[in-house]
């Protein structure tokens, strides 16, 4: 499952909450730029770009402190591209969600024989839990702070998501909190302390759901079958989060594609 998208799905729904916790000066306006930069396409998933009235806020999550282009190089990389565009100064925050020892969490600045590039690392399990769970957008983010008792976080971070009035908004809060706090908690303590019931029902927690399924069988089938026809991967994108299930385990059974295809003919929707 994405947490990185998760927090980027946060970022682009609740703008100025982000702005606000990310930036020294409350912007008086603020607008989500699209993710896809113009100079040399490059498409970055768990990027949000936030302008404000005169400055871009560009924002990366991370859940590994690894990638294959350096974190410290895409970073300059992003900044240039950015300032090329949009010519008004740029603010760059790495977010890392997963508490890790690894260096690369530890690093803020690209540095070379002739270049070094500054941008501010937010390490989550450093940070104070008190601004997360008094703010309805960065609740989510609560499960991943400091803390000394994790069970009383969850129990204070439930308390603070069953007082949200609005019924759809509680579901989809509670949604993306019981994802990100998978990052840190074990699940049966999770469902313990919130209520699997309303996350159920969040539409955005069974499109993530489903894409996650979906990925999964997709990943199995293409391990199994070297090739399998684009129309029939198609076909599995449109089955339910139940069918995807029924589909992971019968696919144990397969021998050739064909099954896959009367298996398909036979449980659609």
């Amino acid at each position: 499952m994405s947490f990185d998208n998760v927090c980027k799905l946060l970022a682009e729904k609740y703008p100025l909450d982000f702005a606000r916790w990310l930036l020294p000066e409350e912007p008086q306006e603020i607008k989500v730029l699209k993710t896809e930069l113009s100079i040399e396409p490059i498409r970055a998933d768990f990027l949000t770009f936030l302008q404000t009235e005169h400055r871009i806020l560009h924002i990366e999550f991370q859940t590994k402190a690894t990638s294959n282009t350096p974190i410290p190089l895409r970073e300059l990389d992003y900044y240039v591209r950015l300032t090329r565009q949009y010519k008004i100064p740029v603010t760059q925050v790495v977010i890392f969600l997963q508490e890790t020892n690894h260096e690369n969490a530890f690093i803020e600045a690209y540095v070379s024989e002739t270049t070094t590039h500054h941008y501010r690392v937010i390490r989550m399990w450093e940070q104070d839990p008190a601004l997360f769970l008094n703010n309805l957008a960065l609740l989510p983010l609560a499960p991943l702070t400091r803390t000394n008792s994790p069970q009383g976080l969850l129990s204070q971070i439930s308390e603070n998501v069953a007082k949200i009035v609005d019924r759809e908004t509680k579901q989809d809060i509670a949604a993306y909190t019981e994802i990100l706090a998978g990052l840190r908690f074990e699940k049966k303590l999770i469902r313990q302390l919130l209520s699997e019931e309303i996350m159920q029902e969040s539409v955005i927690y069974q499109d993530i759901l489903q894409k996650g399924e979906q990925r999964t069988v997709i990943r199995q089938l293409n391990r199994r079958f070297v090739e399998i026809d684009l129309s029939l991967l198609n076909r599995v994108r449109m089955l339910t989060v139940e069918k995807l299930d029924d589909l992971a385990e019968a696919l144990l059974d397969f021998s050739e594609v064909a099954d896959l295809v009367t298996w398909l003919n036979q449980h659609e929707n």
